[in-house]
């Protein structure tokens, strides 16, 4: 698939690079491209403006700070974005490092202002390395999705098994309001983080033992 990532950071650059592994077309969108490099490669990706990573993509990407990203998906237009898969990978977090979206998500922010295009959200409960290599846990970990559009979470799970992560790893959590769990997570996430001193770990569900 064709897939425009909007970011240029960490995470983005770790999800292009698991894609374009996987055999995917990937370019990484930027409000600046110039200042990336324009269309020279930024660890070897294209850096293109978000409105062309946008045209680019058959599959959207949100890796931006989730304090702008409605704004910068907003800069790029409704029309623009209309039809794609969004997968959402975004977290709004504000200096003070509390949530922005305390009482519901930024996913469903974005779904809201973009009904045309379906949102996934996924892969925010864990760091950039687990994210495409998920292999690097102790065991099997998991990772989590939601949205309201089935065809649109086919199309998301399809992209984590390029990841490396297996169907039986993934948790559908059910409708785009579930997405605040897994972003409200972030901030669990950030004290096991700092209680191992190692971001590099994942979170799983243990099922109840079956009766005997």
């Amino acid at each position: 698939m064709r897939i425009g990532l909007f970011g240029t950071g960490n995470v983005a650059r770790a999800l292009a690079t698991g894609w374009r592994g996987a055999g995917h077309d990937v370019v990484l969108g930027s409000r600046s491209p110039e200042e990336r490099g324009g269309a020279e490669a930024l660890g070897g990706f294209a850096v293109v403006g978000l409105g062309e990573a946008a045209a680019h993509g058959e599959v959207l990407v949100n890796a931006t700070p989730g304090t702008e990203s409605v704004g910068l998906l907003k800069g790029i237009g409704a029309a623009a974005l209309a039809g794609k898969v969004l997968v959402d990978v975004g977290v709004g977090f504000t200096e003070n490092m509390e949530l922005s979206h305390p009482n519901y998500s930024l996913s469903e922010e974005i779904q809201a202002a973009f009904p045309e295009t379906p949102v996934v959200k996924t892969l925010v409960t864990m760091d950039s390395v687990v994210m495409t290599n998920p292999g690097s846990l102790e065991e099997p970990g998991m990772v989590f999705l939601s949205g309201d559009d089935a065809a649109a979470k086919r199309t998301t799970r399809q992209l984590l098994s390029d990841l490396g992560w297996p169907d039986a790893a993934q948790l559908d959590l059910g409708g785009i309001g579930t997405a605040r769990g897994q972003e409200h997570a972030a901030l669990l996430f950030i004290g096991v983080g700092d209680s191992l001193g190692t971001y590099g770990f994942g979170f799983k569900v243990v099922r109840p033992r079956q009766a005997a």
